[in-house]
């Protein structure tokens, strides 16, 4: 089986009248359909500049960039992405801005508009369809987002930091939402995150990239003992400690701002 997206020794550097900034070195992986990966790593050290480069924004300096097995450049593949903010504009309605990329790709048919009610209803926002962004929580705002992205039918799903802007108890309410979501449609995603235990709770690998130049010191399988998985139950899973420190003592060889031990006791406090 082919992987859906693949990168082979991938490297860049950015460029000023200052000189050359390395941003990654020789980074390598791949991601098979229906996975979700997670990448952490230091602040700064390329997490978004990576998601940046599946997704066409930049080319890469070095090494390529496999989309099913093609060249991204001539890739057709339907990637979305989901960034820190959630970018909703507060003169639409919570409808219309759900909407607002198939009005841009001129895709707004009777079918993608019952897909849409239908989406907002299962995920509970129907009642909230005519309201205002200012008028919703910022979980509710993040799930607009999200179904704002899904209604364009990615293959990929591409997730940075989304949850960053939101208080503690809200980040893992929202995440477990947003984790059953992209589960139970069955999508491929991409997460970055600086916090270990959204990663270990989220995702089935999690990749530990360096500082900057970012490379990967390595990969980690989460494999948890539970039937039917999902964000919040992965948090109370005995094994979800032993990830957690696995992947804070590799970070914390060189020092890093990502959620420490204390995460572990917020969570027991929460859960």
């Amino acid at each position: 089986m082919k992987p859906l997206l693949e990168l082979k020794n991938v490297s860049l550097s950015y460029h000023s009248p200052e000189g050359e900034t390395k941003a990654l070195s020789n980074i390598s992986f791949q991601v098979m359909e229906g996975e979700f990966l997670a990448i952490v790593g230091p602040s700064g050290c390329g997490k978004s500049t990576l998601l940046n480069l599946i997704c066409g924004l930049i080319k890469p300096e070095h090494g390529e960039i496999l989309i099913q097995g093609v060249d991204s450049s001539y890739s057709t593949m339907n990637i979305g992405y989901m960034l820190q903010k959630d970018h909703l504009f507060e003169w639409r309605t919570i409808y219309r801005n759900v909407l607002l990329g198939l009005e841009i790709q001129h895709q707004v048919t009777p079918e993608k508009k019952k897909n849409v009610k239908n989406m907002l209803k299962t995920y509970g926002l129907d009642k909230f369809q005519n309201s205002h962004p200012s008028q919703l929580s910022g979980g509710m705002r993040q799930r607009a987002a999200l179904i704002r992205t899904l209604v364009m039918e990615p293959d990929l799903l591409l997730l940075d930091e989304p949850f960053s802007a939101l208080d503690y108890q809200t980040r893992l309410n929202v995440s477990d939402d947003i984790g059953k979501i992209i589960q139970r449609e069955g999508k491929t995603a991409i997460l970055v995150t600086h916090d270990i235990s959204e990663a270990v709770s989220m995702a089935g690998r999690v990749l530990i990239l360096s500082e900057r130049p970012a490379r990967i010191k390595r990969e980690v399988e989460i494999e948890l003992e539970m039937k039917e998985r999902t964000p919040m139950q992965s948090r109370n899973d005995p094994r979800f400690k032993h990830y957690f420190n696995l992947i804070w003592k590799e970070l914390n060889d060189h020092g890093s701002d990502l959620a420490g031990p204390e995460a572990i006791l917020k969570t027991t406090e929460a859960d």
